[in-house]
């Protein structure tokens, strides 16, 4: 007898061996149809694999997180079989599930627009079939055999240290991999190849150059509908295009990955930076600024000489190397070292809005998205044990208060400690534990990533949603009990001894440059009044008109607002157009009427004509609208 528990704690029992398809059709005939895999202890099988044992068991569906990677994984499957039926001259290597989709690479001439189109039509053929997708295992020696034409499955087989491998067969196509799968190719609904690139063999540019086709796949069309919407906005909404057209950044061959900011851009930035210092002066930060290059023995004291020296910036200066900085923590641990602390000045929380280079590889650089250079708006907070909690809790606090002037929701993610990682089990454990403390009592729900912490503690991670549904990284909290041991830093305690203080590192905005494209995605660059370059935008109808417009703009600018008078001698209609499409929030069209009443007519960048208005109460209203940083108009 086996004895299955189910995730909420209900049992059912079986005779002999028991499948995940076999639990999931006890349950009902729809789970049957809809699960993909299933996790045993914890471990995912395929749900046609046997065991009899007793389990605590979840089956896996699309909606899970694994069951997106299954799919997306066995997808990879039934493209390189479509392409090894078209093409049998292309030789599969890897094909993975990645964060939105999967690809394989192959070596092959590259791809065409015209090649995505039939791979398509025999991708579909293949689901048509409804083949089963079966595991096998082999040793080595018959891997080897197996894959024999294939230099890239061997070089695989080579590293590969088990004694036993497992290959996953649908039809006459097989493929090495560890699985799980789904259990036939008809359960792939829906599916999308999306891009075709170049690739080197394992990500390094001294292998041979492979051709890689990216794609999605779903378990309902409607999915794939909604993706294909969301993607063909998300290109409308490119911050890249529209960076361009609104004159905000740009980016120049002679420094690629290094972003130049326009004046309209850093209208943009210091508002940003503003709005950041408001907050956290509200919150009792100290701001500080620390130098952009240092030696290396700071780095080697960090761990990140050691730990991260591949992206960094180095160079030799009178005989010593230094680096630029791809974080601004050690610059502030020297900082702390400067004074003694005292408890009593606990918590300390000090902020740095500051520049750091990271290396990033050309082919990953994407517009603000990933850059080289970027301000990371950081804080350290020193504080006691006693007041982890608390301190974490203020933090988010502060993210939740910023992200919602802005529209944004979002979810939080804990990470833990990376296989590469420094400091004691005894402090990633104390520290793992505070975050988790500090979340459950938030009684947000949060999501667990194993492993992924950064190398000198575990983290808080927080993803924003964009108005398209799409999540962001950007907020992060870092508990961390190895920087202040590896700088030797200490305050005095009420005993009148030296103690070790709890750091946290934190961000919220994360990247200025990456928050900011991101912005520009989530309002299409029609930005709220308070954030926007472009505020208020005067359209004298004649030239005897300019004067009263001036007086106009001069009494605006007064409440801080941002204003431009469109003096061409272009026709009123298109002026309004072109005002439209710069998205001014606010358009205002002055003739001899509105001289003469001492009012503005008022139109918005969306095409709606509020009429005339006085002045000093359209002025009132949309200083309040300014001022109080709303996401709506106030007229």
């Amino acid at each position: 007898m086996v004895i299955i528990t189910l995730p909420d704690g209900s049992t059912k029992e079986f005779n002999g061996q028991v499948t995940g398809e076999m639990i999931a059709r006890s349950i009902s005939d729809g789970l049957a149809r809809t699960s993909l895999a299933v996790q045993v202890n914890g471990v995912l099988h395929d749900s046609n694999m046997p065991f009899a044992y007793d389990a605590k068991i979840r089956l896996i569906t699309s909606k899970d997180k694994e069951g997106k990677e299954i799919l997306w994984h066995s997808t990879a499957h039934i493209l390189a079989q479509a392409v090894t039926r078209l093409f049998p001259d292309a030789k599969p290597t890897i094909g993975p599930a990645i964060e939105n989709g999967f690809y394989y690479d192959f070596d092959f001439r590259p791809f065409t627009p015209e090649d995505l189109t039939k791979i398509e039509a025999i991708m579909k053929t293949i689901i048509d079939e409804a083949l089963p997708i079966t595991r096998e295992e082999l040793s080595k020696g018959k891997a080897l055999k197996l894959f024999s034409s294939n230099v890239f499955k061997k070089e695989l087989l080579a590293e590969n240290v088990d004694a036993v491998l497992t290959v996953y067969r649908q039809g006459e196509y097989v493929d090495l991999c560890r699985g799980p799968h789904i259990p036939n190719t008809s359960m792939v609904k829906a599916f999308k190849l999306t891009k075709i690139s170049g690739a080197y063999w394992r990500g390094d540019s001294k292998n041979k150059q492979l051709s890689r086709i990216y794609g999605i796949s779903f378990t309902d069309k409607k999915e794939l509908k909604e993706y294909l919407r969301v993607v063909e906005e998300a290109e409308k909404r490119n911050h890249v295009r529209l960076g361009k057209q609104h004159g905000l950044f740009s980016f120049h061959e002679e420094g690629p990955g290094f972003p130049f900011f326009k004046p309209k851009g850093m209208v943009l930035w210091n508002k940003l930076i503003a709005y950041w210092h408001e907050t956290h002066d509200k919150w009792h930060y100290r701001e500080i600024k620390t130098p952009t290059m240092l030696n290396r023995a700071l780095w080697e004291t960090s761990g990140h000489w050691m730990n991260y020296r591949e992206n960094m910036y180095t160079t030799r200066i009178d005989d010593m190397d230094f680096a630029i900085k791809p974080m601004n923590c050690p610059g502030g641990m020297l900082v702390y070292k400067e004074e003694v602390h005292s408890y009593k000045e606990f918590p300390l929380r000090v902020g740095e809005i500051g520049l750091v280079h990271r290396h990033e590889l050309s082919g990953v650089l994407n517009g603000l998205f990933r850059v080289r250079c970027f301000h990371q708006d950081d804080a350290h907070i020193f504080m006691t044990e006693e007041q982890i909690k608390d301190e974490i809790l203020g933090v988010l606090s502060i993210a939740e208060e910023m992200y919602a002037t802005f529209g944004l929701t979002y979810h939080l993610e804990l990470s833990t400690r990376p296989a590469k990682s420094i400091g004691t089990d005894e402090a990633w454990d104390t520290a793992t534990k505070g975050l988790k403390a500090a979340l459950d009592s938030t009684g947000k729900t949060y999501r667990i990533n194993e492993g992924d912490g950064a190398f000198y503690g575990p983290k808080i991670d927080i993803h924003i949603k964009d108005s398209l549904g799409r999540t962001w990284q950007c907020g992060t909290i870092q508990l961390d009990m190895n920087l202040p041991e590896r700088f030797d830093l200490t305050y005095e305690c009420a005993d009148g001894k030296k103690h070790r203080p709890v750091m946290i590192h934190r961000v919220v905005y994360g990247s200025m440059e990456r928050f900011l494209g991101i912005l520009i995605e989530h309002f299409a660059a029609r930005f709220p009044l308070w954030l926007s370059p472009v505020q208020v935008k005067i359209l004298p109808i004649a030239d005897r008109h300019i004067p009263y417009c001036n007086s106009i703009a001069a009494t605006l600018r007064k409440e801080g607002l941002i204003v431009e008078i469109d003096e061409r001698p272009e026709t009123t209609n298109k002026k309004v157009r072109e005002a439209q499409l710069e998205q001014a929030n606010y358009i205002l069209v002055i003739g001899d009427k509105e001289i003469d009443s001492n009012t503005v007519n008022v139109r918005t960048r969306d095409n709606r004509v509020i009429g005339e208005m006085h002045i000093d109460g359209f002025k009132s209203r949309v200083a309040q609208e300014m001022h109080s940083r709303s996401l709506h108009t106030h007229l």
